[in-house]
């Protein structure tokens, strides 16, 4: 088996191999993957955070060693921290990066990908944070266009958007909201909830096709046309430009 990791600052997971086929998600700089398969033009991938697969661009990651993803597995995680920023190879050129890009083996704002030298100097995440940080966090996406697939404050959909903030501060969730509301304990009311905990949302099918992050007296910030802010009610999300309810309520998972 072969194993990756990606150097750019955010790279497509399309749902076939091919340009043409639906981004299902992205790949951050430094987040690390075992490949299933490989083409001529694509490889299918594992990502190892969260065992999601799809198709990437042979052109864009590097290979690493087993023992390189195993290391990687095991570090202690280190994360950026800024809207925007760059990191510097050793050559002094710039890979521009965006919030939550994973820094390996980071030490002093020096880290490395294989044997190439990175420097990153601007503010990181790492360790595990308080529920309270997760709003502090999910506000720092506030106005983020929805993008199917996307998981950085250029575009994010509603569940890149709740396991980056999750992630941000040390905790795992899978990729899909679907995916999601496997996670957790159930709470039975609103009422239950706090701050943190998430709520999700199904369509006429029963498909649970929408989540977000549940904020104090009763609102929610999820990501609908851009991350947003709305009210939340026993039925579900009410849209306050609109005036009108936009998503149907199915669950409250409590996660931490």
């Amino acid at each position: 088996m072969q194993f990756g990791i990606c150097n750019l600052s955010t790279i497509a997971v399309r749902l076939e191999p091919t340009n043409q086929s639906e981004m299902i998600s992205q790949i951050l700089f430094g987040e690390h993957f075992k490949v299933l398969e490989q083409r001529k033009k694509w490889s299918k991938i594992r990502i190892a955070f969260d065992n999601y697969e799809g198709w990437i661009d042979n052109k864009q990651y590097i290979e690493i060693s087993e023992d390189n993803y195993n290391a990687v597995n095991a570090s202690y995680k280190f994360l950026s921290g800024e809207l925007i920023d760059f990191i510097a190879d050793q050559n002094d050129d710039l890979i521009p990066v965006s919030l939550g890009v994973t820094l390996p083996f980071y030490k002093n704002k020096v880290f490395k990908l294989n044997e190439s030298i990175f420097t990153y100097e601007g503010t990181t995440f790492t360790g595990i944070k308080s529920k309270e940080s997760l709003i502090k966090t999910a506000f720092m996406y506030l106005n983020t266009p929805y993008l199917w697939g996307g998981k950085t404050p250029f575009g994010i959909d509603c569940s890149g958007f709740t396991q980056m903030v999750y992630k941000l501060c040390g905790y795992k969730l899978l990729r899909d909201a679907s995916q999601q509301a496997t996670q957790g304990e159930v709470l039975s009311f609103i009422e239950e909830s706090e701050p943190g905990d998430l709520a999700f949302f199904d369509d006429n099918e029963g498909i649970i096709t929408h989540v977000g992050i549940i904020m104090k007296d009763n609102y929610i910030i999820h990501a609908y046309g851009k991350v947003r802010i709305d009210r939340l009610d026993h039925s579900g999300i009410y849209n306050i430009d609109s005036k009108r309810h936009t998503h149907k309520l199915r669950v409250i998972k409590k996660i931490i």
